[in-house]
C-alpha cells in the first residue's frame, strides 16, 4: 500500500473497518512471452494476434498483444515486454453495507490507459 495501514493484515487483507477514503495500492508487472504463451495453453485462445508477430503486425493492432483476460486481471491492454501499474485508491466506504468503492487506473509508463471504478464487498473484523 502506498499510505500504511497499521491494521492491515497481511495474510487476510483489509477489513472494513480499516478503510479510509484516501488509501492505495500499486500493483505493477510486465507481461512476458510466457506469460502470453502460458494464458494461451490454460485459455485455449491461440488467435495469432497473440501468438504470431508478423500476422499481428498486419492487423490494426500493428503487433502482438496480451490476450484480453489476461490484460483484464491487470485491469489493462499490454504488449509483450510493456508494464503495467494498476493504482486503486478508496474513492468511498460505506460501512454500514460493507462496500467500498474503488477509483481503479491503469497507466502504461506514465500514459492512463484505463480509468474506471470498482464496488467492493468488504468483510468486517468479525467475518474473518
Amino acid at each position: 500500500m502506498d499510505n500504511v495501514n497499521p491494521y492491515r493484515n497481511d495474510t487476510e487483507g483489509y477489513c472494513i473497518e480499516d478503510l479510509a477514503v484516501c488509501i492505495s495500492a500499486s500493483f505493477a508487472k510486465t507481461v512476458t512471452e510466457e506469460d502470453i504463451w502460458l494464458f494461451s495453453s490454460v485459455s485455449g485462445d491461440i488467435n495469432p494476434v497473440h501468438l504470431d508477430q508478423a500476422y499481428a503486425e498486419k492487423t490494426r493492432l500493428k503487433g502482438r498483444i496480451s490476450h484480453g483476460m489476461l490484460s483484464a486481471s491487470f485491469i489493462a491492454p499490454v504488449r509483450p515486454g510493456e508494464t503495467v501499474t494498476a493504482r486503486l485508491t478508496v474513492a468511498k466506504v460505506v460501512p454500514q453495507r460493507s462496500r467500498a468503492i474503488l477509483q481503479t487506473r491503469c497507466y502504461i509508463d506514465e500514459t492512463l490507459v484505463i480509468d474506471g471504478e470498482a464496488l467492493l464487498l468488504v468483510p468486517t473484523r468479525h467475518q474473518h
